[in-house]
């Protein structure tokens, strides 16, 4: 079974995607890295802005945490190991994804006899004909007890609401995180997380799940079973956020910034 692993460079998840990477060097075809700051979502400046006129300035650390941070550390030789350095180490080709239901990505599907998408801490959405080239599907790890806090800042929310905290592996369909739930891990995070920390303490819970899910699909015994959808719930606006920061919760800390710049080793 063959697999294309996409990703973000993003703290909530290089560590749990690297570790995949490193560990599943023979299966893997490819490693897709889609860029928050692509043109086509209207660079770093406009992605910053459109963030800023929904939540609020208060959202600005959850996205240098995330997103600037690892580059910037990665480039000082600190920080974690991000996925695309470790596929390009061991051979593994790394695609700079644009448009991840765009021809040539079908192609490259192709190409490299994928039999499997994994969707792992993702930012593009996975049309039906792109999961179809597949033979195998798809499949994505969410960082949260679905149908709970389906949408982009799953452990954001988890927080707010006080749990369940867990993460999910299930299938990628057309309706954004709805598809088939393949198994679940229930978390008992420590206190004191952010959105971000909690994010990469469940991507982390995730992969012995993960194991377990591939050799049931490999043997031909997986199974899904779909949930009852709840609400979607989407990136807070500056009223919610204010008030999740008012009851101590934190789309970003200090805790993510010493953990985004620590020393390798």
């Amino acid at each position: 079974m063959r697999i294309a692993v996409f990703t973000l460079e993003a703290l909530a998840a290089a560590d749990a995607v690297s570790r995949f990477v490193a560990g599943n060097a023979a299966q893997i075809g490819f490693v897709g890295l889609s860029d928050p700051h692509r043109p086509a979502m209207g660079g770093m400046m406009g992605q910053a802005l459109r963030h800023v006129r929904r939540s609020g300035p208060g959202f600005l650390p959850y996205l240098i945490a995330n997103f600037s941070v690892p580059p910037m550390a990665s480039a000082l030789g600190r920080g974690p190991v991000l996925p695309g350095a470790v596929a390009r180490r061991l051979g593994i080709p790394v695609l700079k994804i644009a448009d991840v239901n765009s021809p040539a990505l079908h192609e490259a599907l192709r190409r490299h006899r994928i039999d499997l998408i994994l969707s792992f801490h993702f930012d593009q959405i996975f049309r039906t004909e792109t999961l179809a080239v597949a033979p195998l599907g798809g499949m994505n790890i969410h960082p949260s007890l679905l149908p709970h806090h389906r949408g982009p800042v799953p452990t954001l929310h988890a927080l707010a609401d006080g749990g369940p905290f867990g993460v999910t592996i299930h299938r990628l369909a057309a309706k954004i995180d709805a598809g088939g739930i393949l198994a679940q891990v229930i978390l008992h995070p420590p206190a004191g997380l952010s959105s971000i920390g909690l994010a990469a303490f469940a991507h982390l819970a995730a992969l012995p799940a993960l194991a377990e899910v591939l050799a049931d699909l490999a043997a031909g015994r997986a199974t899904a079973h779909l949930p009852a959808l709840l609400p979607y719930r989407g990136f807070p606006d500056r009223a919610g956020l204010a008030r999740m920061r008012a009851a101590g919760v934190w789309p970003a800390n200090w805790a993510d910034i010493r953990r985004g710049f620590a020393r390798r080793g």
